[in-house]
């Protein structure tokens, strides 16, 4: 399974002062720089309509090996946002149909 394709599943508060420059971080800086990253095959985002961290992020990722190419090592993250990420949590997860 190692190298088989996921879903990686990121979710994250974000300090409410900071909320509306993270989003516009990610769209327009974040997932390009993520999707140009060998592995990195599609993103998208969410928003919670409940409990839990409000946004997340979904990714298929081509496999394990894909969270060590350098090129990901430069981008991994959430950039200048770091210090005001909240409740981080990510689950990996392999399709079995």
């Amino acid at each position: 399974m190692q190298d088989e394709a996921f879903t990686h599943i990121v979710r994250v508060d974000i300090e409410p002062e900071h909320e509306e420059a993270f989003n516009r971080w990610y769209v327009e800086k974040h997932f390009p720089d993520l999707l140009s990253c060998p592995g990195w095959l599609s993103a998208k985002r969410f928003v919670s309509l409940g409990g839990g961290p409000r946004y997340a992020a979904m990714y298929e990722v081509a496999g394990q090996w894909a969270f060590e190419t350098p090129e990901f090592l430069k981008v991994k993250g959430f950039g200048p946002f770091e210090p005001h990420i909240k409740n981080f949590t990510r689950i990996q997860l392999h399709r079995i149909d």
